[in-house]
């Protein structure tokens, strides 16, 4: 088995060549000491909703899984929260403003990003927007459509995560735990 760090080669301190193995989820630098650790990224995806029982789907522009079904969200910039990475995200691919977010649960996922399996964990928060009248597909999403919360198929999203969240939240939703 491959080890997820494989892909680099040099110390990302010191440059060294020497840059090896450590355990199974870090590499260290024989060179200056640098151990660099394999944690997973941050992602959002937020679940909206409307008073007609739907879910607002987005489908996906780019690969990995594109034309496949998908859910607003992505990963987390740098000094936000995960609730500001969720409300930009889902402005960005939707045009829709959160006024408010509360978080549901966490899944973990493999995102396939130029060829690199990019660990990730994915947390799912329901959002609140301001306006649907402003809804429009931009940045990575080809279309949006609303979907009855009961014709949901998680055969339709590509995105793995994604898949299983869509069975939770049905659950979630029949035993009225939203």
């Amino acid at each position: 088995m491959q080890h997820p760090l494989d892909i680099f080669r040099f110390c990302p301190k010191c440059g060294s060549t020497d840059f090896g193995i450590n355990d199974h989820k870090s590499k260290r630098c024989s060179n200056c000491g640098f151990i660099y650790y394999f944690n997973p990224l941050a992602a959002t995806v937020g679940i909206i909703t409307n008073d007609k029982g739907e879910i607002l789907v987005a489908t996906r522009s780019k690969e990995p899984a594109k034309g496949t079904l998908d859910l607003p969200g992505g990963f987390c910039d740098s000094y936000e929260t995960a609730e500001e990475g969720v409300a930009r995200e889902i402005l960005e691919e939707t045009g829709l403003v959160v006024k408010e977010t509360r978080y549901l649960f966490t899944l973990p996922n493999i995102y396939i990003y130029s060829g690199m399996e990019l660990h990730t964990m994915d947390m799912f928060f329901m959002c609140e927007v301001e306006d649907y009248s402003r809804m429009t597909a931009d940045d990575d999403v080809a279309k949006l459509q609303w979907i009855k919360i009961e014709e949901l198929q998680s055969k339709d999203f590509g995105l793995r995560s994604i898949a299983r969240s869509i069975e939770r939240f049905k659950k979630m939703y029949e035993n009225n735990e939203l």
